[in-house]
């Protein structure tokens, strides 16, 4: 039996920054900063203006061609790379890091939300073609976090093996016994277990690099929904977007506009991310640095390597595979690449995106729709049966517990710890006290309101001692509700960002995928609940 969905906005759950949910309600404070609304018409909308930014697409096919060379490749997946050679073709895109077994579930949550919106892009516009693609972070040096993933509560962490630089060029090393003690935890052996046991074998200790087993990992995952799977760290990708990587370093224009932008969105939102005079990372083996001018010279932070203007230039001509885009120019080099319509990513992602709309104006690069991703929590049987013994709604268990706890008590019985009536009729004694007080003597007046508001902050003693006392009297029940809160948001936060997909597909199996992707709805945003029947 399929699990119940349910669809809550996202302001609703508490989990979400002002500036994403204003984003999705259209405020007008929000809208200088992006080009197309983030629902149905604005999504159709960019899909019509996207004609007028062409792209260099038999590059993007031969690159892709290129990548794929030694991929099993879904009948699917074949149609859509012959598809991008098309004019009337146009790519759905979300990008991540290439976390180890994809490190958390939002992971796989956004590419199938890329997969679904490709879906209904094509239900509503059949003479054009919608392809997702998922974009790989390869480049990104953050191996703390990428080298994490958690299996049932535990953390299992890569370090490595001694190597630095682009996660993504790293070799695959060591992991051998990461992965027997994962596959040990796992059993017993089953259907789901031997398929998954086999897939992260093949991707992780039979692939050269961190970026080629996350691209089999993906494909094996995602290949029949026809997604496909982008490693930006390309030579021939990076010629095409140097013409930006010299501006950057010789006249800093994205450091100017950027840093406008954030100004700005400052007036009444948080920046996610800011720019530098340069935006670029020099890129070698073990090696990911940021370049800054120092006098008449560029160097290599942490190395002993510099260059002169000429050399510098030269070496982006000549070696543009050795440069790397950091967060603020990351979005305008993947649009830059392909011919997108829509971009998929996270609360984070959509805040610094609104920060770039006038990096692309200047750059006459195509500014996309930006759709937030799907956020799911998905409910286990046993923790639904729970949730329905206390009397509480889907939408309560998003509430932090202390106000959860305070709403279950007051359903149960009389609520006796409750005052609030006795509160209005003592306001109303007071108040008349207060009056016949200043009939009196109208210097009375302040020293009644004194002597009330101390009886009013007694009567509010009483109450959280009252409620203190019918707590311990529902110790039990209060227990249920903890234990409850625990299981859905493991140490206080959303599932998604800690739970790793692995133990949803043991249970499920390709299936945990498919119910996914058909209960993701992009042209309706929502926070998605998903509740097994046990």
């Amino acid at each position: 039996m399929e699990p119940a969905c349910t669809y809550l906005p996202y302001e609703r759950t508490g989990y979400f920054s002002r500036l994403v949910t204003d984003y999705l309600a259209a405020q007008d404070d929000l809208k200088p900063f992006y080009t197309f609304s983030p629902d149905k018409e604005g999504i159709l909308d960019a899909v019509r203006q996207r004609q007028g930014f062409p792209v260099d697409r038999a590059l993007l096919a031969d690159v892709l061609q290129s990548q794929y060379r030694n991929l099993a490749r879904h009948e699917r997946v074949d149609r859509n790379l012959a598809l991008l050679a098309n004019e009337n073709t146009y790519t759905v895109c979300t990008a991540h890091q290439p976390n180890l077994l994809t490190g958390y579930l939002y992971f796989i949550y956004k590419i199938l939300h890329a997969i679904k919106l490709a879906e209904d892009l094509q239900a509503e516009c059949p003479g054009k073609n919608f392809v997702p693609v998922y974009y790989m972070g390869s480049e990104d040096n953050d191996l703390a976090e990428l080298g994490t993933f958690r299996y049932e509560g535990r953390r299992f962490v890569w370090d490595g093996a001694g190597q630095a630089g682009a996660v993504g060029r790293m070799k695959p090393e060591g992991l051998e016994a990461l992965l027997a003690e994962l596959f040990r935890i796992m059993g017993p052996p089953g259907e789901h277990f031997t398929e998954l046991k086999n897939i992260l074998t093949q991707a992780y200790l039979h692939h050269d690099t961190i970026a080629s087993a996350t691209q089999y990992l993906v494909n094996e995952l995602f290949g029949r929904f026809g997604l496909i799977v982008l490693n930006p760290d390309d030579r021939r990708l990076k010629a095409a977007f140097a013409p930006v990587m010299k501006d950057d370093v010789l006249h800093h224009s994205a450091y100017g506009i950027v840093s406008a932008e954030v100004q700005k969105l400052e007036a009444n939102y948080r920046s996610q991310a800011y720019p530098r005079p340069i935006n670029l990372f020099y890129l070698a083996d073990n090696t990911r640095e940021r370049i800054e001018k120092s006098g008449d010279k560029w160097v290599v932070l942490n190395t002993a390597i510099s260059f002169t203007e000429q050399q510098l230039l030269q070496a982006i001509d000549e070696t543009p595979e050795m440069f790397s885009p950091n967060v603020i120019l990351r979005g305008l080099y993947q649009e830059t690449i392909l011919p997108n319509v829509a971009f998929i990513g996270g609360g984070a992602e959509v805040a610094y995106w609104m920060q770039l709309r006038g990096l692309f104006s200047h750059y006459g690069v195509f500014y996309p729709a930006i759709q937030l991703r799907q956020s799911v929590l998905w409910v286990p049987g046993s923790a639904v049966r729970l949730r329905r013994q206390l009397g509480l709604t889907t939408a309560d268990v998003f509430l932090p517990e202390a106000q959860l706890v305070k709403k279950y008590m007051a359903t149960q019985a009389t609520a006796p710890w409750q005052t609030d009536a006795e509160s209005a009729e003592m306001e109303a004694i007071l108040h008349r006290l207060r009056q016949k007080a200043a009939a009196v003597d109208p210097t009375l007046a302040a020293s009644a309101g004194a002597a009330f508001a101390r009886i009013q902050h007694q009567l509010q003693v009483l109450e959280k001692k009252m409620l203190r006392a019918e707590k311990r009297k529902m110790e039990v029940q209060l227990a249920r509700i903890s234990r409850l809160r625990a299981a859905l948001f493991p140490g206080g936060t959303l599932q998604e960002r800690v739970d790793n997909f692995a133990a949803y597909y043991l249970q499920q199996g390709p299936a945990f995928l498919n119910v996914l992707k058909e209960a993701i709805r992009p042209f309706h945003p929502a926070f998605l609940v998903l509740e097994e029947e046990g």
